[in-house]
């Protein structure tokens, strides 16, 4: 089973990129199952549920989300219904919405794609490693091949979580940084791992964002308004290959198309 990871999707140039590139990825890598970080796709910020619709037409089979997935108030009725796009599942009891997903490849096999988030220079959530092994057992009762998105700043609580998770999923990939990072292994246990799959958006920027606004931020300390850069894009991702039967990760493959200058 191949599945194909998106990092996260940012503004209309990391939206226009995926809906260039996606199929041919697919086709060409021999894609099953297909999934991406959206929550910054909507002008950087948040999804709106016109997006979020648009993905899954696209042939985005789970979508999954971080801390700014509550940044589009039209969203949280959508996140009641729709079980596909997910948000961190350890926010804490009573939280709107989904924070798994158990679907299928078109060949029948079973895969669940579970949302975490973590908690150094992030919002405050429940601890993702007791949040993790309350839910596992009954995830494990749906697939074996288990995908995580683990929404981080910190890249040492990434791979503290990829040391504790390994042999029990399929793969464990960061989002969050918007930058792709060059340490994809498998793991002793089977685990495929990266700590950040980097994004989808424009290359001009800083993380996505206009480059001037995101300098004066840091010239002044002051706060202002951020805004999806334009320009030349780029979609990054990775590919995990798994076997089905096992759930463990055969490989991991860092993907990375930009747009010639």
């Amino acid at each position: 089973m191949k599945i194909l990871f998106l990092g996260d999707i940012n503004g209309k140039v990391g939206r226009t990129m995926v809906r260039s590139f996606l199929d041919k990825l697919i086709l060409d890598h021999h894609i099953d199952f297909t999934i991406a970080n959206v929550e910054n796709a909507a002008a950087g910020f948040g999804i709106t549920p016109v997006i979020a619709d648009e993905f899954l037409s696209w042939g985005i089979d789970t979508l999954t989300s971080g801390n700014h997935i509550w940044d589009k108030k039209e969203i949280l009725p959508y996140l009641e219904a729709q079980k596909r796009l997910l948000r961190p599942i350890n926010y804490p009891p009573g939280v709107k919405g989904f924070g798994w997903y158990a679907g299928e490849t078109p060949a029948g096999y079973r895969i669940a794609v579970v949302n975490l988030m973590g908690r150094v220079f992030m919002p405050p959530v429940d601890c993702p490693f007791q949040a993790i092994d309350r839910i596992l057992p009954e995830i494990q009762k749906y697939a074996k091949t288990i995908l995580i998105d683990f929404h981080g700043e910190a890249t040492s609580e990434k791979q503290a979580l990829g040391a504790y998770l390994d042999g029990r999923v399929a793969a464990m990939v960061g989002t969050h940084t918007h930058v792709q990072t060059a340490d994809e292994r498998v793991l002793p246990g089977g685990t495929a791992y990266i700590t950040d799959a980097g994004f989808a958006g424009s290359l001009d920027s800083v993380i996505g964002v206009v480059k001037e606004q995101a300098m004066l931020r840091f010239l002044t300390g002051m706060p202002g308004k951020f805004e999806s850069a334009p320009g030349r894009g780029t979609l990054q991702g990775v590919i995990i290959e798994v076997d089905h039967e096992t759930g463990k990760a055969a490989s991991i493959n860092r993907v990375r198309i930009d747009e010639p200058e």
